[in-house]
């Protein structure tokens, strides 16, 4: 008789008897549940596993379907294999990079094709093609356990070089790799388990490469939105050519970079780059005589305040003297405030500003004439008189940061040539391996984590139990305005997870694993278990990332 073992399936509030060694899909089978979506995933004791997984113990099991963040993941990696294979079918001898995400999918650059020529729309279309009929054949994806050693060698074997330095550093004595009918890769998270479960994905003709597209998070069954992102893939370009000046494509190169002591060249390299950035924007704002507001935005630890600091510097160097305005002294006051579809006051929504009164104000500072700031009382929730008196003089310039700062509904009253546009961003452009991209939203989440725990007293899991409702305000305030930017200044920094790390590991390692954050907690210290760390003691204190490491010789 087999031995049996339980599981608590949280979905159904029921306990089950299993067999001992059953796979999740198994499991799932007993369930009697219907996921139109799923199950793509399952949380087995908060941590995220694919439907491969075998169970061995008495686990809970939560089942996730696309409506999951965790579960889009593993549709989108599944996407990537799928895209890989049908890519090396055309062409054997051909590079794919999963690239950057923009557009709302992700950039594919594919290289090698054998006719020395960049990437067609005839192309586009093959690989679409050759894709449809890998997911109608519904192929199995095997799921290998490995020695690491065996594991890099069958890379180097089929020219994989990315991966090879990545499996190289990671120290981990086995490794998980994947086939398709008989074409391996390897992903750093879950897969599905076969090819037939992708139901829907888009791919077009991108610049030079492809824009591969995935379902919305919110209704699976449709694309995610297109959205024009000129100005923002120019920016992970300008990334790409910092990358090629330090040799740093993959994790796999800052690794090899720190193992051989081209760590403080790397730091100042970068650095210097980014500061040599901050005073091209500086440059241009100077040779516009009659822009009088400067307006800097961005999403949640973007380094928006050190961004605005190391402007100010240089727009002194340039002879311009830059005059702090917070956006946050213009709300209204508690009982006139948007409230969410929970009936609470919803303090991101641009409505919770006073627009007319900033309007008025500005463009009587412009006129020449004098006016009395605001401020805001947070404890009371309300407007007050500052006392502040300010009129512009010579070549004063207002500089304005806040979330709302690119909508143009925000300076409405206010001529265009007299304002300039800032958008700001940690727009990570390393990757983990050619298949392997790291999400920039993960830099972001990282830099908050250490931030809300050193300066605000909030742990890893408040912070993440928080971070998609932060999420969801960037998407409808702030994601959508991007393109307005004049400049886009992108904060992070290509070495920059070697250092957060530190930092990072100890606090996501205090969530616990009886928390439905621990999943993500568990996810984050897995990527940046790939990373050799950076003493923070190399960064100086002028570094955009003293924001949240602290030690900054700026005042915040």
């Amino acid at each position: 008789m087999e031995q049996q073992i339980k599981i608590r399936c949280k979905n159904t509030k029921k306990t089950l008897n299993i067999s001992i060694g059953s796979t999740l899909s198994e499991i799932f089978s007993l369930t009697g549940l219907k996921m139109e979506y799923g199950p793509i995933t399952a949380r087995v004791n908060n941590k995220v596993e694919g439907m491969h997984f075998r169970v061995y113990k008495p686990k809970d099991i939560e089942f996730l379907d696309l409506h999951d963040a965790s579960a889009m993941r593993a549709y989108t990696r599944t996407l990537f294999f799928i895209l890989n294979k049908a890519a090396h079918e055309l062409w054997p001898e051909c590079t794919v990079v999963i690239d950057i995400p923009v557009s709302n999918g992700y950039f594919v650059d594919i290289r090698g094709k054998g006719d020395g020529n960049a990437i067609t729309p005839d192309d586009m279309h093959a690989v679409e093609k050759r894709m449809h009929q890998i997911i109608e054949a519904d192929l199995p994806i095997h799921r290998h356990e490995t020695t690491t050693e065996e594991a890099v060698n069958m890379f180097r074997e089929s020219r994989s070089f990315s991966k090879v330095k990545l499996l190289e550093d990671y120290g981990a004595l086995y490794t998980t790799y994947y086939d398709i009918d008989g074409y391996v890769d390897y992903y750093y998270g879950s897969l599905l388990t076969s090819t037939g479960q992708i139901h829907l994905f888009g791919l077009e003709y991108y610049f030079d490469g492809l824009l591969l597209r995935i379902p919305s998070l919110q209704d699976p069954s449709k694309l995610g939105a297109f959205m024009r992102q000129d100005k923002m893939f120019e920016i992970f370009k300008e990334h790409h050519r910092w990358q090629s000046i330090l040799g740093l494509r993959t994790v796999g190169d800052l690794n090899q970079a720190i193992r051989e002591g081209r760590t403080n060249t790397m730091i100042q390299l970068s650095e210097a780059l980014q500061e040599k950035k901050i005073a091209q924007i500086a440059d241009e704002i100077a040779r516009r005589p009659g822009v009088k507001m400067v307006l800097i935005a961005g999403p949640s630890s973007s380094g928006k305040t050190t961004t605005c600091k190391r402007l100010s510097v240089q727009l002194g160097v340039n002879g311009i003297h830059p005059i702090g305005i917070s956006l946050d002294d213009y709300f209204l006051d508690r009982d006139k405030t948007p409230k969410d579809e929970n009936g609470d006051y919803d303090f991101e929504h641009l409505h919770a500003l006073n627009i007319p009164l900033l309007n008025d104000q500005m463009n009587a500072l412009f006129r020449g004439e004098e006016v009395e700031l605001p401020r805001y009382n947070f404890q009371k929730g309300c407007s007050e008189q500052s006392g502040r008196k300010l009129r512009l003089k010579g070549k004063e310039v207002l500089v304005v940061e806040g979330i709302h700062a690119l909508n143009p509904e925000l300076t409405a009253q206010i001529p265009d040539e007299q304002i300039y546009r800032i958008y700001a961003s940690a727009l990570t452009t390393i990757l983990l391996d050619n298949h392997n991209y790291i999400p920039t939203t993960d830099n972001r989440l990282l830099r908050r984590i250490i931030r809300d725990y050193k300066y605000r007293g909030v742990s890893a899991q408040e912070t993440i139990r928080r971070w998609p409702s932060v999420r969801k305000g960037e998407a409808r305030w702030i994601f959508p305005y991007q393109e307005n930017a004049d400049a886009m200044f992108n904060s992070a920094m290509l070495f920059e997870l070697a250092v957060i790390k530190q930092q990072a590991e100890p606090l996501l390692e205090q969530v616990p694993e009886r928390c439905v954050e621990y999943a993500e907690a568990y996810r984050l210290r897995k990527f940046l278990s790939y990373i050799k760390p950076i003493s923070e003691e190399q960064i100086p204190p002028t570094s955009l990332l003293r924001e949240f490491l602290g030690g900054s010789s700026f005042h915040y």
